[in-house]
C-alpha cells in the first residue's frame, strides 16, 4: 500500500511541476520562399533563446508552390511570401488570416553571371546562350523577371531555362549551366556570382507575412510574428540584404 501511495505522489508531483512550468511545446511550421531559408533560421535560433518550448520546421520553395500545397492542405501555420500575389490569392480565398497579414521586406531582382560573358547589361542581353530565371507560373523571382525583360521576353524564350525557384537558378548560374540569370539581391551574398545590373522595377520586390487559418498554434503564431516584425528580427533580415518596408 505504501509503494502504490509513493507511485502516487510522484505521478501527482510530475503533474504537478509540468502544470506549473506554464510551458506546452509547440512546433511552427513556417512555409516559406527559398530566399528566406538563411535568414529565417538564423532568426529561428535567435527566437528559441527566450522560448525554448517552441521548435520550427521551415518549408521552403517557389512561393507559388507552397500557394498551391497550402490550398491543398499543407500543415503550416505561416505563409512567408515573395510576392503579394500568392498572399492575396491566399487571403482570398479564406486560407490565410487576412488580418494577420503584413507586408515585411522589400528585395530587388538582379542580373548575374559566374562566367566570362559578354553581356554586360540588359541592353545586350540576347548575347547570352544561356538565361536562368524561375518558371513565371509559380516562382515571383520569374515573375517580376518577366517583367523586367517587357518586349524581349517571348524573343529570348528559346534561351530561357526555368526553374522551380529561385535557389535552383542561383545554382545553375553558380555551377556555368546558365550564363546568366536573374535572381534575388539577398541570394547573392556569399556566392560565387557577380551581379551585372540591378532591375528598376515599377513595383518593388514586397514580402508579405502572415497567419494561416487552419494553424494549431494561433498564439504561438501570433507571438512570433510579433517578433519577426521586431527590431532585433529586422537587423537579422538587414544582415542578409533584406530591407524592412
Amino acid at each position: 500500500m505504501k509503494k502504490f501511495i509513493s507511485i502516487l505522489f510522484t505521478i501527482a508531483s510530475i503533474i504537478l511541476l509540468t502544470g506549473c512550468s506554464g510551458k506546452e511545446e509547440a512546433r511552427l511550421h513556417i512555409a516559406a520562399a527559398s530566399s528566406l531559408k538563411n535568414c529565417l533560421e538564423e532568426i529561428y535560433t535567435e527566437y528559441q533563446k527566450e522560448h525554448e518550448n517552441i521548435s520550427f520546421e521551415g518549408i521552403y520553395d517557389g512561393s507559388g508552390k507552397l500557394q498551391v500545397q497550402i490550398e491543398e492542405g499543407l500543415e503550416a501555420d505561416l505563409f512567408f511570401s515573395a510576392a503579394t500575389s500568392q498572399m492575396d490569392a491566399l487571403v482570398k480565398e479564406g486560407y490565410v488570416d487576412e488580418e494577420s497579414v503584413v507586408n515585411l521586406l522589400e528585395n530587388k531582382l538582379v542580373l548575374v553571371t559566374n562566367s566570362d560573358t559578354k553581356v554586360t547589361s540588359m541592353d545586350n542581353l540576347d548575347q547570352a546562350s544561356t538565361i536562368a530565371i524561375g518558371d513565371p507560373k509559380s516562382v515571383p523571382a520569374g515573375q517580376y523577371a518577366k517583367v523586367a525583360l517587357g518586349n524581349q521576353y517571348d524573343s529570348l524564350l528559346p534561351k530561357l531555362s526555368l526553374g522551380t525557384n529561385v535557389t535552383e537558378v542561383l545554382t545553375w548560374v553558380e555551377a556555368g549551366s546558365a550564363e546568366v540569370g536573374f535572381v534575388y539581391k539577398t541570394d547573392t551574398m556569399d556566392r560565387d556570382v557577380k551581379i551585372l545590373q540591378e532591375m528598376d522595377l515599377e513595383d518593388p520586390v514586397i514580402y508579405p507575412v502572415g497567419i494561416v487559418k487552419e494553424t494549431k498554434n494561433k498564439k504561438e503564431s501570433t507571438e512570433f510574428l510579433a517578433f519577426l516584425k521586431s527590431d532585433a528580427a529586422l537587423k537579422i533580415f538587414e544582415k542578409y540584404g533584406f530591407k524592412g518596408v
